[in-house]
């Protein structure tokens, strides 16, 4: 938007000097409407973009955050799994100390 030099009201007060078999004015008026028109929506359109382009950037910037802290939460998740088994195999070992010669007595105790 920087390197714009003419503004719709620049276009709308520019005056040409009449010159002897120049182009007629009415002509031209004519046709700088239609340029300021264009223009007019040429520079809604870049706002509208503008405006879209920043909401986007703070919506990528969000999901970077949140990817970012789903990263951080997996590292730890594989530590927090291996941490679960290893208390799951000592549960069962101690079970199987603890239970294990009442379970044996109670087999040996049906077979006979």
């Amino acid at each position: 938007m920087e390197n714009i030099k003419l503004t719709p009201k620049d276009i709308v007060n520019k005056h040409f000097k009449p010159k002897m078999r120049g182009y007629d004015p009415a002509d031209v008026d004519e046709f700088l409407d239609d340029v300021i028109q264009d223009y007019e929506m040429y520079a809604k359109e870049n706002q509208r973009l503008q405006a879209e382009n920043d909401r986007l950037v703070s919506k990528v910037d969000e999901l970077t955050k949140q990817v970012a802290v789903g990263k951080s939460g997996q590292t730890s998740r594989p530590a927090s799994n291996t941490t679960n088994m290893d208390i799951l195999k000592r549960l069962s070992n101690l079970e199987r100390h603890v239970f294990g010669a009442q379970l044996n007595d109670d087999d040996q105790s049906n077979q006979f």
